[in-house]
């Protein structure tokens, strides 16, 4: 008998503090960065690095405004982000409930 396939994970959002960025995110909310760096905490370089990194495959999206004059950093889930974490879920739901 064959063994059952291995379900195939997002290998990008199983990473323990990108897996809490986008789980913060999943809401919709657009979250500050201190926000984020305070919540799953993290440094300002961990947190930069993994933010980037979600940024760059399009699960998140970045802006940088300035609020008077300091300057301030959001991050939003897109819906290629929503959909991995959709995915995610889904695969796991697969693997319970495979008895």
């Amino acid at each position: 008998m064959p063994k059952p396939e291995k379900p195939k994970f997002d290998e990008l959002i199983l990473s323990k503090t990108r897996l809490g960025i986008i789980s913060a995110l999943i809401g919709g909310d657009k979250l500050e960065f201190t926000y984020l760096r305070n919540t799953l905490n993290l440094s300002d370089g961990n947190l930069s690095v993994q933010i980037r990194k979600l940024e760059e495959a399009g699960y998140i999206k970045v802006e940088k405004v300035f609020v008077g004059r300091k300057p301030k950093t959001f991050c939003m889930i897109t819906s290629k982000g929503q959909k991995a974490v959709r995915n995610l879920i889904s695969r796991l739901e697969g693997m319970v409930n495979s008895d």
